[in-house]
């Protein structure tokens, strides 16, 4: 639906873009200067609407701010942020007026939006019909669009899609072996998430393999609490492994990622409700449920693990022999690999997750150098050997600053894709 945003002539590229990400109770922000892809300040609001909602603000010194936020809905919340970016001790702008352009994370775009898009009233409506396919995530998202829009009026937003970069996907990639007429009828088929991460890493390795995105065959893993993992040739998604929501795939912190689908409907036919069983397998299981430890965090369980406790030892060699076998096959049809690419959370600053799947990968030609992947701590890094035939990277994600990038292609001519060289970096995304 690239069509859907209008005639929008090129202007200058604004430089001051906000960036905002909306869940069901929280609003997450970043203020960039798109100049030299710098931020000015970044931050979150958390438990709008419920008990003692706080803001943690943080400007580009370093300098972090906390305080108890007297918010109630989206739409106060972003007040409060823009007090806080024009504030005389905290801000960065003397006035909000200096907003030129606002970025928004969309869950689920369905088969609609191939690209992202600067909203309209179209747009909107479509985002809202997506809502039945991303229910938890889509209204705050339009919520937070439409918020802006009488906070900033004339500002223009921009929509950038989780799904978009994987709507490239060939339909023997992304269709289900069930009748046809439920993918006309209700559009059952895989979609894919964490698109603007994996596009983001995918495009970062390249430039750090000095090669052009559009020569290599990579195979991106997201890996947080939310685990993905992605097959790309030459810049194009073959396949990915969430579906039509994000249960698919991975292990996961609290998600069990693949299971038979009759495992649904025994649990069903032993009188548990539809609610209950999306609660089992959404919110108490993958590394959660099996190691019984209370946390699906992989620190913890890696921690337990170490100290002897054999559940956590369990659930670990179930996420890395998902992730695995999940490399080997798009390996295969990708018909070889240049790089396997970790970052996320876990893909960036685990060691020993790291360290337990590149040796799997042996037999495809990957090789750990075990000094650099411990020097690899949440930065960019090649940790593989030099005679490895398959790469091994370490690419810290910004879907921020994708999207922020994203906001500007879409309002101009097409913006330079660099690296933020400047202010200071932003925090990596590990949940889907």
């Amino acid at each position: 639906m690239q069509g859907m945003s209008g005639s929008t002539q090129p202007r200058n590229a604004p430089l001051n873009v906000l960036v905002v990400n909306a869940g069901s109770s929280s609003l997450k922000f970043t203020m960039f200067r798109m100049d030299h892809e710098t931020v000015l300040a970044r931050g979150i609001v958390e438990r709008i609407g419920q008990n003692e909602p706080f803001l943690k603000f943080e400007r580009h010194n370093g300098a972090v701010f906390k305080e108890q936020a007297y918010v109630s809905t989206h739409e106060e919340a972003l007040r409060m942020i823009c007090n806080r970016l024009v504030d005389a001790e905290t801000g960065v702008m003397q006035s909000m007026d200096e907003v030129e352009a606002i970025g928004h994370r969309v869950v689920h775009g369905g088969e609609k939006f191939h690209d992202s898009v600067t909203v309209t009233e179209a747009v909107k409506q479509t985002i809202r019909d997506c809502s039945s396919l991303a229910p938890l995530h889509n209204p705050p998202n339009l919520g937070a669009i439409e918020a802006c829009e009488r906070t900033f009026k004339g500002v223009p937003n921009v929509a950038v899609f989780d799904t978009a970069f994987h709507h490239g996907m060939p339909p023997y990639s992304y269709l289900y072996a069930i009748p046809y007429e439920y993918y006309q009828k209700y559009g059952i088929r895989k979609y894919g998430f964490h698109g603007t991460s994996h596009k983001f890493v995918a495009t970062a390795a390249a430039r750090l393999m000095g090669k052009p995105l559009g020569e290599l065959r990579l195979i991106t893993a997201h890996l947080g609490n939310g685990a993905s993992i992605t097959a790309v040739e030459r810049g194009n998604v073959l396949d990915t492994s969430m579906g039509m929501t994000p249960l698919n795939g991975l292990v996961m912190g609290t998600r069990c990622g693949d299971i038979d689908p009759a495992v649904v409907l025994y649990l069903a036919r032993r009188g548990m409700t539809p609610d209950d069983i999306d609660k089992l397998l959404n919110k108490c299981s993958g590394l959660l449920g099996v190691s019984g430890i209370g946390s699906g965090d992989m620190r913890d369980n890696v921690a337990a693990a170490e100290s002897g406790n054999v559940q956590a030892q369990r659930a670990i060699r179930m996420f890395v022999h998902r992730l695995v076998s999940y490399i080997g096959s798009y390996y295969t049809i990708l018909g070889g690999a240049d790089a396997v690419i970790f970052t996320g959370g876990i893909g960036e600053n685990s060691l020993p997750i790291r360290e337990q799947v590149v040796e799997r990968l042996a037999c495809l030609g990957c090789h750990l150098d075990h000094e650099k992947n411990r020097n690899a701590l949440g930065k960019a890094a090649i940790i593989s050997t030099p005679d490895s035939t398959l790469q091994a990277i370490v690419m810290p994600t910004n879907e921020e600053l994708m999207i922020a990038r994203e906001t500007v292609r879409l309002l101009t001519v097409p913006c330079k894709n660099m690296l933020c060289t400047q202010g200071f970096p932003v925090q990596t995304n590990s949940h889907s």
